[in-house]
């Protein structure tokens, strides 16, 4: 207990980089990180959710300077993650450690609904402390062993508006409003809070009325710092007349980035000009804000909700691990992108959540081999 006090101490000292990252964690450039950061967050890994940042054993009297600037976040972030099965606490921890620590994701993004009371209370817990079991933490020559180092993972949260065009979003709204006020923790972990999904382009609500969802969504959350954004496709701005009073109200931009629909899709080693075509079209009408890939990903197979638009689009299992492939060969190019570059998320954390969109197979097995770069 006293040495598990003494890493905190170290931690929140400044002290953090002692924390070793896991065995092939890319680093983050710390030169790069060091640079002048115009929002004033704290560099690598000394701010919320970086690569070998540690958790503090209780939350800080408020969130300034706690999250990383989005500025510096790019690459592979994370996951989409369903939560239509309601999943325990237990499950939520579990997975969300698998998430952090196997897969080094900074963030998981929420898909679908759950409307078990409670249910957000246990995703910010699970966030907060999903470390594994032991760590090693190093300064100079004095060596700390600690049980249940712990290591957080922020949280794109998620109004789900579903398919069934009915209202239950707005008691979902004000639920997670009102868990975000009331548990201490959600704040720390809650980095943005989600209009979704793709409610432009499945027409739950006329583009102005979005934006004033948005707009009052971010005068309720001001005081907690949480940011507010939709979750959607290009084409649902585009064929609203480019909704930019959507694109005004919102603080991030997450896109929604599925290439295997395009009306010239093929393989997905060819669709890099297709996540350009919409990208371009981001940036030209973004006003050079943050930008996420969220719903972001390649079927490995066809469903009755899943059909491609294109004759030769062809969705396999080397096709969703090839788009994923070419994702981190263009990390570069992602990263120069306006407003700090492109995090992206791998949608989704297993065919049990969404057939077809998993890294993870309905019997808990890897697809493939899945290890994207966190930085370039």
């Amino acid at each position: 207990m006293a040495l598990t006090a003494a890493l905190t101490v170290l931690a929140l000292s400044g002290l953090a980089h002692a924390v070793p990252l896991e065995k092939g964690v890319q680093p983050h450039d710390f030169g790069q990180d060091l640079a002048p950061l115009l929002s004033g967050a704290k560099p690598a890994p000394l701010c919320f959710p970086s690569l070998g940042f540690a958790m503090p054993a209780v939350p800080p009297s408020d969130n300034t300077n706690w999250w990383c600037d989005p500025a510096t976040e790019y690459a592979f972030v994370g996951f989409s993650y369903e939560v239509t099965a309601c999943q325990s606490r237990a499950q939520l921890q579990k997975e969300f450690s698998d998430i952090r620590n196997h897969f080094q994701s900074r963030y998981v993004r929420l898909y679908g609904a759950c409307d078990r009371k409670g249910f957000y209370d246990d995703i910010v817990e699970a966030a907060w402390n999903n470390g594994e079991d032991a760590c090693i933490a190093t300064f100079d020559l004095l060596f700390f062993a600690a049980a249940d180092l712990i290591s957080g993972l922020g949280v794109h949260a998620l109004i789900w508006f579903g398919f069934d065009g009915d209202d239950l979003w707005i008691g979902r709204r004000d639920t997670l409003f009102a868990a975000l006020h009331s548990n201490p923790k959600a704040k720390f972990v809650t980095r943005v809070l989600q209009f979704g999904s793709e409610p432009l382009y499945d027409n739950v609500l006329p583009h102005a009325q979005l934006a004033q969802q948005v707009l009052a969504a971010k005068k309720n959350l001001s005081s907690l710092h949480i940011p507010v954004t939709v979750s959607e496709l290009a084409y649902g701005y585009q064929e609203r007349g480019g909704a930019q009073d959507v694109l005004d109200a919102i603080d991030s931009i997450n896109i929604h980035m599925l290439p295997f629909f395009s009306q010239n899709a093929s393989t997905s080693d060819q669709a890099w000009p297709l996540v350009q075509q919409d990208l371009q079209w981001y940036i030209a009408h973004g006003n050079g804000k943050k930008m996420y890939f969220d719903e972001n990903g390649w079927p490995s197979v066809t469903s009755e909700g899943v059909q491609p638009n294109s004759p030769n689009a062809v969705a396999d299992i080397p096709n969703e691990q090839g788009y994923y492939t070419l994702l981190d060969q263009h990390c570069e190019d992602l990263k120069n992108v306006v407003g700090g570059g492109i995090g992206w998320f791998a949608h989704i954390y297993s065919d049990d959540q969404e057939p077809g969109y998993g890294i993870y197979n309905e019997q808990g097995k890897m697809k493939f081999p899945f290890a994207p770069r966190t930085h370039c």
